[in-house]
């Protein structure tokens, strides 16, 4: 149960090249590779005739040969050569092909009916061309749990008080309410925390000595794509409505959950900050401590995976996870629309 009219990243744009690359996603097998001009391809990673993944086969210009019996797709996964019976090629071989796009390093994939991949839709990172904003290199993490459980923690900014006590908890994150809406891309949970010393991952980070006023915004979007913002401002600068100062920091965590199948999702993030862009430390150093506590993540949320799985009595829910609730009825209700 995915939504699959809409643009998951597939990975890194780095990472494919002209080798055939074969992937599940959304429980589809998928094969991807660039033609020679750069432009990439996804194809169904199954040959028609006995279902022989496509990605055991190999590239001759641009196109695909099946590695059983010749069998060659082109990149709109239609059969433009079969040796064995050349002239009689059969109508029904053909695989079907994903629009892809490469934006933002990332390669975006369409799962869905290919007559709606506007690229138009593709989530816009604002600022991303900025030259005074820095970012990280970023990561890709396998999560062996369904997508949902991530997408319930990237909405939960409690969490990080018991799960990230040495980067991202801190005084107040324990136990100041929250505040939820709802938006049109999805659902945003976030709070102000007052006058608090900055949590051990920004204290060296932010511009300015003593105590902060510090938001933690946590922003769902559909499908899956999280934008935490966390906002360090000093003292008595912060708050709903009020203006950034010269030493408001701002660092947005960019997350982006495709799922494989029902049980595992790949975790692909990078982190877009206002300071510091040809800082090499200072990117490094992020990427270390986000790498360290997205693992910490990946433990407790593989444990989820098969608490909730093998549970003998029923679970609860929290007044924290309003959010993740709201979101979730939301995008079931997108897959719903889908199905009619």
């Amino acid at each position: 149960m995915f939504l699959r009219n809409c643009w998951y990243v597939a990975g890194w744009s780095r990472d494919y090249t002209q080798a055939l690359k074969p992937q599940k996603l959304l429980g589809d097998d998928i094969v991807l590779y660039r033609k020679s001009d750069g432009s990439p391809v996804a194809l169904e990673d199954a040959c028609p005739h006995r279902k022989l993944p496509l990605s055991m086969g190999a590239i001759e210009n641009d196109h695909v040969v099946c590695g059983y019996h010749g069998l060659t797709f082109d990149c709109t996964g239609t059969c433009i050569d079969s040796p064995t019976q050349r002239g009689m090629t059969p109508r029904r071989a053909v695989v079907r092909s994903y629009p892809v796009v490469d934006r933002y390093r990332l390669l975006w994939i369409w799962m869905g009916d290919p007559a709606l991949a506007d690229p138009d839709k593709i989530f816009e990172i604002e600022n991303f061309d900025d030259p005074t904003w820095g970012a990280t290199d970023g990561g890709i993490l396998p999560i062996a749990c369904n997508y949902l459980w991530v997408v319930d923690n990237l909405l939960d900014p409690s969490h990080v008080a018991w799960v990230h006590v040495t980067s991202f908890g801190g005084a107040g994150t324990q136990s100041q309410p929250l505040d939820m809406e709802k938006i049109d891309r999805g659902v945003i949970v976030s709070r102000w925390i007052y006058d608090q010393l900055p949590s051990p991952y920004y204290k060296n980070l932010v511009r300015f000595e003593g105590t902060c006023d510090r938001k933690q915004h946590y922003e769902m979007c559909f499908p899956a794509i999280a934008l935490n913002k966390s906002v360090y401002t000093p003292a008595g600068t912060g708050g709903p409505g009020k203006p950034a100062v010269d030493q408001t920091y701002i660092n947005i965590s960019y997350n982006f959950l495709t799922p494989v199948d029902e049980e595992n999702t790949q975790y692909i993030w990078f982190q877009h900050r206002n300071t510091d862009p040809d800082n090499a430390a200072i990117s490094n150093k992020m990427n270390d401590w986000a790498i360290m506590a997205f693992n910490e993540d990946k433990v407790i949320l593989e444990a989820v995976q098969k608490g909730m799985a093998d549970m003998k009595t029923p679970n609860i829910d929290l007044g924290l996870d309003l959010g993740a609730k709201t979101f979730r009825k939301q995008l079931q209700r997108l897959i719903d629309a889908e199905q009619v």
